[in-house]
């Protein structure tokens, strides 16, 4: 299907202004199709001249303009002709629309705990004509009015508020001017929780299945939004102006959440059914605030065009850790940022797919997607804490709040932004934003220091006290610029340094220079674990020095500075990925110093880290079994001192339940018996123990089907998927990959959790006739499914056998002229982690000779 270029839409802007939509849907006509019928007034510049307007329909019932019918037949890749525009005009089309079942468009599932369908509407980035007819650009901004007719037990949500007129039909309020892609209905049974706050109704919604999570969770999520909503009243000085907040927790959602004006759409499983990790409950929080902030930057101002959707997320993700640590419990978000959402980011910028944050061409709307990653929300969010840096707070914020106040309800670009940060601050920004925000790639940072005697005591041989640690004598920043991606970007971080759990060194820097005294630290204990960027507070590449680095088993567990040990952490990921520090590295620190970790977020993301990431990519096979015992021996290590029912207790039970290969414990728990406290009924840890059992072929399709059995819902029907792909049995594996690659309804999540889990094998032995057939037959999947999903599909799907004949495969796939724009660029991503993953064991081969113990 054709895609809309930028051009065209400049063009289509300077000849129409739309004044409003009236869009009604019938969604009571079963479960594959729905009415739709629009109904647009526009007014036309250049009367006479000709437009077109965007339908993607299963079929076309009608259409007239002005009163004069118009030809369905004429439609072509998704737009129906408008010849000769009157000065003010009345668009009516009525067509039938089909569901999706790939996260895009008007999405319906089926509950299997009831068997009750949901609907919702995803509309990013330009699905919203799979729903309506539309100008489906983001600067035709309009009003809308919706009715929607549904069966008579379902609930209707959506932008405006929703009043039941008659049984089965619902109208929605008149909404405020808003971009095609925020448009949203959602219709089902769905329960609901409802509150008020600051003259606000507010409503959190869910399937009928999970009401008991709904409303135990409502508090902690009526308690983060009610602060979210005071923050940012107080930051940006403009009341929120969409009236009534829903929050709708929906199925089977490609994303984490979704910013319609009114109408937050979000992932279901934020509705944790069972224990959740303190991290966990931040992640929610921060998705919470995230999509909040989105109501002034991104709803209520709208970029012009896709190119410039990084400052909307780069906005967001900036402005969402800064109201969970001024005004939540969440304190410690940026911690939270550095070993979750940066990590994400660096990988992104370590691909060859890397592009700058701002400035990047998307001449169609579906080359804009491409760029929707870590760079778009991380590092967008931390050139903002530069741009702070550089302009001074006071300045930024009223720069921001002139910009939101000059564009409301409006389009607005880069040069509007930065041109009210400019006047707000006297600064010209050209040159900062020719370095972080116009090129690509992040500078490395290192500190280089040197010591020497402390002209203390040499150390006495019969008392046996030490020597008094060394000195610093001579000390500097390396700032080394990407030589594929140069520039010249100014880093306003920190350096510290400890021993013994010490802090010995810190001095806050401006570094404007590839080498930078750092004067401050002369005559100052030499510290074992020297960090540059330790407040994390820039966007580098942070390589530790290798006294650091032998360091970090025996001293970073005693480093106070939670935010310093996850830049720790996040630079040895960065340096395994590099080849430039060993997977056995890792894995040392991992068992020296995780049992004794205090931040939620480092231990859980960092046992997540090393069972599903550092193991099966970056040790070879045959160390593999050992690798995971050692993490299994960490686990059960913690789990045997840690508090029961805390994050810790549950951190360590999960990755003990992932990795240990004692069976009798692992049938133990999946049958209820022994389990931690707090676990006793947590179906989702259960299945964690089931796919153990699983991928090590110590059970069955049969007793997979009867875990099934106990969790009769979407989350469990999920999880058997991934375990039944993830059984070491030929007929399993071919199981898996005809339900994957075959066209049978299945959903985005589905085929996700089926490729997950055709991975999972104790040798590549057993998967390796798949390789070929995923560069064959994964592709071809976008004849019929939609983009976004697929995107995530080729990602999980590609073979996890690291050999260098996947390697040409890889290659010769990406020399194909028929890839789509989402396929290609997942490809992309997806190859350099393979080339990473067999840089690192070439590298360190011989770290693996002798398996770890």
């Amino acid at each position: 299907m054709r895609s809309l270029t930028l051009a065209e839409a400049r063009e289509r802007a300077e000849l129409i202004a739309v004044t409003s939509y009236a869009v009604e849907l019938d969604l009571d006509r079963g479960d594959q199709v729905f009415g739709s019928v629009s109904s647009i007034t526009f007014t036309c510049g250049s009367p006479g001249a000709d437009s077109w307007v965007d339908v993607k329909a299963r079929s076309v019932e009608g259409a007239t303009l002005n009163g004069v019918r118009l030809d369905p037949a004429g439609i072509r890749d998704g737009r129906l002709p408008l010849p000769g525009l009157a000065a003010d005009n009345h668009l009516v089309v009525r067509s039938t629309m089909g569901y999706s079942h790939d996260g895009q468009g008007l999405h319906r599932a089926t509950d299997p705990a009831d068997r009750r369908d949901y609907v919702y509407g995803h509309l990013f980035l330009d699905a919203a004509p799979t729903v309506y007819a539309c100008f489906d650009q983001p600067d035709l901004k309009a009003p809308y009015d919706v009715t929607v007719r549904a069966p008579q037990d379902w609930v209707v949500l959506g932008n405006g508020a929703a009043s039941q007129v008659a049984p089965g039909r619902w109208e929605l309020a008149t909404t405020k001017p808003l971009a095609t892609y925020f448009v949203t209905v959602c219709a089902g049974p769905y329960v609901s929780v409802l509150a008020e706050h600051d003259g606000i109704p507010l409503g959190l919604h869910a399937r009928a299945s999970l009401r008991e999570p709904l409303e135990r969770h409502a508090g902690q999520l009526f308690e983060v939004t009610r602060q979210s909503f005071d923050y940012f009243h107080g930051l940006f000085g403009i009341r929120y102006p969409f009236g009534e907040y829903h929050q709708v927790f929906v199925p089977e959602f490609n994303a984490g959440a979704m910013e319609n004006p009114g109408c937050v759409t979000l992932r279901d499983q934020y509705l944790f059914r069972g224990a959740a990790t303190r991290d966990e409950l931040l992640s929610r929080a921060n998705t919470v605030s995230h999509e909040m902030s989105h109501m002034w930057f991104g709803d209520l101002v709208t970029m012009r065009w896709w190119d410039d959707l990084w400052l909307n997320e780069s906005f967001a993700e900036y402005m969402s850790h800064r109201c969970l640590v001024d005004a939540t419990e969440y304190s410690d978000a940026w911690v939270d940022s550095s070993i979750v959402r940066k990590v994400w980011g660096y990988g992104a910028e370590r691909s060859p797919s890397t592009h700058p944050v701002a400035g990047v061409a998307a001449l169609d709307a579906q080359s804009a997607l491409q760029n929707f990653d870590g760079i778009s929300y991380a590092k967008g969010a931390a050139v903002l804490r530069q741009l702070i840096s550089f302009v001074g707070d006071d300045a930024f914020l009223d720069g921001v709040r002139a910009y939101l106040r000059d564009t409301s309800h409006g389009n607005g670009t880069l040069a509007d932004f930065l041109g009210a940060i400019e006047r707000a601050s006297g600064r010209d920004l050209g040159p900062w934003s020719d370095g972080w925000l116009l090129t690509a790639g992040r500078d490395s940072v290192s500190v280089e220091l040197v010591t020497g005697p402390s002209g203390g005591s040499a150390g006495d041989p019969l008392t046996g006290e030490s020597a008094a640690p060394a000195v610093v004598t001579s000390a500097r920043l390396l700032r080394v610029p990407p030589a594929d991606h140069p520039a010249d970007r100014p880093h306003a971080l920190d350096v510290a340094g400890w021993r013994d759990g010490v802090e010995v060194v810190r001095v806050t820097v401006t570094v404007t220079d590839d080498r930078t005294p750092l004067g401050d630290l002369l005559g100052a204990t030499a510290p074992a674990v020297l960090v540059p960027n330790a407040g994390d507070l820039t966007w580098a590449r942070v390589r530790l020095d290798d006294a650091t680095l032998d360091g970090l088993p025996a001293q970073l567990g005693r480093v106070p500075d939670a935010q310093a040990r996850a830049v720790v952490w996040s630079a040895l990921i960065d340096g395994v990925h590099g080849a430039e520090v060993s997977p056995s590295t890792f894995l040392d620190v991992f068992a020296a110093t995780w049992t004794t970790e205090a931040n939620a977020s480092i231990l859980a993301r960092m046992a997540l880290y090393a069972e599903h990431r550092i193991v099966p990519h970056f040790v070879p096979r045959v160390a593999q079994a050992a690798a995971l015992a050692r993490l299994a021996d960490s686990a059960r290590e913690l789990l045997g001192r840690a508090e029961e029912g805390t994050t810790r207790s549950l951190a360590a039970a999960r990755l003990l339940a992932g990795t240990s290969d004692d069976e009798t414990l692992l049938r133990a728990w999946a049958g209820g018996s022994g389990l931690p406290h707090g676990l006793e009924d947590d179906g989702d840890f259960r299945w964690i123990v089931v796919r153990n059992l699983a991928a090590r072929g110590l059970i069955g399709a049969s007793a997979v089907d009867a875990y099934r059995a106990k969790d009769d819902t979407l989350q469990g029907g999920l999880n058997a998927l991934m375990c039944r792909a993830a059984l070491p049995a030929p007929a399993a594996k071919a199981w898996a990959w005809e339900q994957l690659t075959g066209r049978h309804g299945r959903s985005n999540y589905e085929m996700v959790h089926l490729a997950r889990g055709l991975w999972m094998s104790p040798d590549d032995a057993l998967v390796a006739g798949y390789v070929d057939r995923f560069f064959r037959d994964v592709p071809a999947m976008s004849g019929w499914v939609g983009e976004d999903a697929l995107s995530r599909v080729v990602l999980a799907a590609f073979p996890k056998i690291f050999t260098a004949e996947t390697g040409v495969r890889s290659s010769a796939a990406l020399r194909r002229e028929d890839l789509t724009p989402g396929v290609r660029r997942s490809l992309v991503d997806a190859d350099a982690e393979l080339r990473e993953a067999l840089a690192s064991r070439a590298a360190f081969a011989t770290d693996f000779r002798t398996p770890v113990s």
